[in-house]
């Protein structure tokens, strides 16, 4: 059942074995898995149905360097379903080097292996509805593709691998039916968590204190707790609460906030692709449940591990669009029209540069010479992104002259310096606002740098054509967006010694029997992949650890499952 935490009576405490916080992607996920199994839950939410501003106002902090990273109150929705209600449904898992310790990579290292996640993707992969478990063209497809680019040979670089799409699936809209109908469930909306309350030792959680912005509060006892409220606001409660533990819960070696990683993401470069008109293709392939596809250019793993590189794929895109050089009068359309486009997709597209008039009338020039293409695509929009329940994911333009520029989305290193902390401002609640200082290093600019060489020189061996940058420009480029997206990564990491993590292979933070973290939090390292597929898988795998454990005393260490020993279905190795 759904419930709003603004109607219930002062005071009281609710009672549950188990108590979720945070109903995104990753809190849905779990209270979904545990619905019927024998466990009472609570999951508290601290928005409502849809976007509400003083709720989204408790989300606001600073950044120490605005150029690097986005205000906090964007990507980042305080509401039922949580970013899912904005995001762009993109789905793929990590692949097996990225849960490998590498010598290259400083922190890296996993303390789980595919294996342990191999059982929890395909429902994961069902529940962000991207269809089938599967994400090389050989399994994912019964027919021959048409290549990418025809003719490349690489001894360095893949182009099977693919990524998929979600509808995007607004998890609020799409389960809230089923959130309402289980009778073990409990789902308080507009009910915010200013406090966790420790024993009087530290080692256990005895409630959550909750409130609501209208000046309700109420307290939240439960055999165990998780909180999944996102990697951001995860580290404000757990910082925020330190009446018990001086430092903050989990804090004991001053490492909840710090490894703070996003992805390095940028545009760059001229790629022409010798050939027939139109004969390269950067387009989405549908698979027969009608999932988009997208295949990638994505760095091998054997390569990774002998140069030493991070985790690295890139896509053919369109040129930059603010250049009205280009003469597509559907990129014209989308440059004049940018002040329409969300805030989470314009910034990537238009990249900010400033245009004078003279390049305006181009653009215009560009719409009006290519008026039955740019109709056509303003249609294309209408029918299969606005309108359409499973949304074309992107703007693809196909070029006649296979001219395109290359796309990248590359692992950040973990660095305890890159962090996020408590600052001096306070929000409605009177709960600390956070500071983030977000920062990359040379390790991250050179994995960028030395794969965009490598493409170069693939590119010109295969004899298919010619890859052109400015190799000075490497940095600038990768940084232009600055901390890319809302993948808030790694400041609570996963480590078997609380030495070198927040919480252990289960999600449990160290020293607290019944506190549990779920979400890229965890993460240990941040891949090339858009993190909310192992997020969720993550949390499913916690949802059966917590019901499997739910008999054994919260105080008590209870013998590990043995983890399962079969490859993930469709990643390639």
């Amino acid at each position: 059942m759904i419930l709003d935490a603004r109607d219930l009576p002062a005071g009281q405490t609710l009672t549950a074995d188990l108590c979720l916080v945070g109903a995104g992607a990753v809190g849905i996920a779990m209270a979904l898995e545990l619905a019927g199994s024998g466990l009472s839950v609570i999951l508290l939410e601290s928005g409502g149905f849809g976007r509400e501003e003083d709720s989204q106002a408790l989300y606001r902090g600073a950044v120490t360097d605005p150029a690097r990273h986005s205000p906090l109150d964007r990507y980042r929705e305080r509401r039922l379903g949580g970013s899912t209600t904005t995001w762009g449904g993109r789905s793929m898992p990590l692949d097996p080097i990225d849960f490998e310790p590498r010598p290259a990579i400083p922190h890296s290292g996993w303390p789980i292996g595919p294996a342990d996640l191999a059982p929890f993707y395909p429902r994961a992969n069902r529940l962000v509805e991207a269809g089938a478990f599967a994400y090389t063209a050989e399994t994912a497809f019964d027919r021959t593709l048409r290549p990418m680019i025809p003719g490349f040979a690489s001894p360095h670089f893949t182009t099977n691998t693919l990524e998929r799409f979600s509808c995007p699936t607004d998890f609020g809209r799409r389960y809230r039916h089923k959130l309402e109908q289980a009778a073990d469930l409990r789902v308080l909306l507009h009910a915010n968590v200013v406090h966790i309350a420790l024993s009087d030792g530290g080692e256990r959680v005895e409630a959550l204190e909750v409130r609501t912005l209208q000046g309700g509060a109420f307290r939240v006892a439960a055999g165990r707790f998780v909180l999944a409220t996102g990697g951001l606001e995860t580290v404000r409660l757990l910082l925020a609460s330190h009446d018990r533990a001086p430092a903050g819960i989990g804090n004991h070696h001053d490492l909840v906030g710090r490894f703070y990683m996003c992805h390095l993401a940028g545009t760059i470069g001229r790629l022409r692709i010798d050939g027939p008109p139109f004969s390269a293709w950067n387009g989405y392939d549908i698979a027969d449940d009608g999932t988009y596809c997208r295949r990638r250019i994505a760095l091998r793993p054997d390569v990774q591990r002998e140069l030493g590189l991070g985790n690295v794929i890139a896509r053919l895109h369109h040129p930059r669009i603010t250049d009205p050089s280009h003469r597509n009068g559907a990129l014209s359309l989308l440059y004049l029209a940018r002040a329409f486009i969300p805030y989470e997709y314009g910034k990537r597209l238009h990249g900010g540069e400033a245009v004078g008039l003279a390049d305006r009338l181009r653009h215009l020039g560009n719409v009006a010479g290519d008026l039955p293409a740019t109709i056509g695509f303003m249609l294309h929009l209408l029918r299969d992104r606005r309108l359409a329940e499973r949304k074309f994911p992107s703007i693809v333009i196909r070029s006649r002259a296979n001219l395109f520029s290359l796309d990248f989305h590359a692992e950040q290193q973990p660095d305890p310096a890159s962090r996020v902390t408590l600052g001096h401002e306070r929000d409605a609640l009177g709960l600390p606002r956070l500071v983030v200082d977000w920062r990359y290093g040379r390790g991250d600019v050179d994995t960028v740098s030395r794969t965009l060489a490598l493409f170069a020189v693939d590119i010109a061996a295969s004899c298919v054509g010619r890859f052109d940058y400015d190799p000075d420009q490497v940095e600038s480029e990768m940084t232009r967006y600055g901390a890319y997206g809302g993948h808030h990564i790694g400041v609570a990491r996963m480590s078997d010694s609380p030495r070198q993590g927040v919480v252990d292979r289960d999600g449990r933070v160290h020293g607290i029997a019944n506190l549990h973290l779920a979400g890229s939090a965890v993460f240990p390292t941040s891949s090339q992949a858009n993190p909310t597929l192992t997020a969720i898988a993550l949390g499913l795998r916690l949802a059966h650890h917590l019901r499997d454990r739910a008999a054994v005393p919260a105080g008590t260490t209870p013998a590990p499952a043995p983890p399962s020993s079969a490859p993930p279905s469709g990643v390639p190795a």
